[in-house]
């Protein structure tokens, strides 16, 4: 599988359980494992276990800091089991299938679908939700997981929309495939997203709309930090993409379609993972006073 850098990384919000969680991810998929982890003090919701994995080539963030905010299938993670890269790429979907399931609810069965020999979608113990496939070998290559944006409810339709807006916004971007919902669809409207993917900062997304009656909407328990190599940059993204002012926080902002994002400087990634704890509390103090980071400030509490 491909390795993708660290441009954008999905971040989960846990109540108490990031690091449970990251080891049971860790034990599941293939080539993964855990790659750092830390204890932020003081923190409003007290200490937070902060922890970076990685599942497949693609990295995560995760934090336990209070129960605030509930996972939900707006935002899910595609996994992609190519038989043309992988041996055996059904039996392993059947196995990633069966320890996701512990303690999960089914959201589609596995099953074959018009679109897939094998297919299924899952919401695991945690909350979570995975969508696994059997890949048709003949279509364009894409990265084994792939987060996935469901646009319900008030921002169902906008599918295509907020593709073209992120596509707009952010750099090393790419549209790619579009399929349109046909006419007699019972809910959703024809010409609307049915699926597409896209690419942002070289990394795969995917996005469709559904016009089913859905109880939830995005929120902050997943959001995507930005890793940002300069000031500039950082104001860049701010500047395009915050549009809740009442969510500007810690680097955190949220997008006009309730999409949550962290506008983060790559240098505070690193000082985060090469610090003493007495400069792991300085920067994490100083992150908690601000909206948008300052990177300049950051350097100086770092250095003390």
């Amino acid at each position: 599988m491909t390795k993708l850098k660290k441009n954008i990384v999905p971040h989960l919000w846990f109540d108490k359980e990031a690091a449970e969680a990251a080891k049971f991810y860790t034990s599941i998929f293939p080539e993964s494992n855990m790659t750092n982890s830390t204890t932020l003090n003081d923190t409003p919701s007290g200490d937070a276990n902060l922890v970076s994995f990685e599942l497949w080539g693609q990295r995560f963030m995760a934090i336990s800091a209070g129960p605030y905010f509930q996972f939900n299938p707006s935002i899910s993670f595609t996994v992609n089991f190519d038989p043309s890269r992988e041996a055996n790429a059904r039996e392993k979907l059947e196995e990633v299938w069966n320890k996701l399931s512990e303690g999960g609810s089914e959201l589609m069965p596995l099953d074959k679908y018009p679109f897939s020999e094998m297919y299924g979608w899952i919401q695991d113990k945690y909350g979570v939700s995975w969508q696994l496939i059997l890949t048709n070998p003949d279509g364009e290559e894409r990265p084994a997981i792939l987060p996935s944006l469901m646009f319900v409810g008030e921002v169902c339709g906008k599918a295509e929309e907020a593709v073209d807006f992120y596509v707009s916004t952010f750099k090393s971007t790419n549209w790619g495939q579009i399929y349109r919902y046909p006419e007699g669809m019972e809910l959703d409207k024809e010409g609307t997203v049915m699926f597409s993917d896209f690419m942002l900062l070289d990394h795969w997304f995917t996005a469709m709309d559904s016009a089913m009656d859905h109880d939830f909407q995005f929120n902050e328990a997943i959001s995507f930090m930005v890793y940002c190599d300069t000031q500039e940059e950082i104001d860049d993204y701010w500047d395009k993409l915050s549009a809740v002012p009442e969510s500007e926080q810690c680097g955190w902002l949220k997008d006009k379609f309730g999409v949550s994002w962290q506008i983060v400087p790559r240098e505070m990634d690193e000082m985060m993972n090469n610090s003493t704890a007495e400069q792991i509390n300085r920067l994490n103090q100083a992150t908690l006073k601000m909206k948008k980071l300052d990177l300049a400030e950051l350097k100086k509490v770092y250095k003390g």
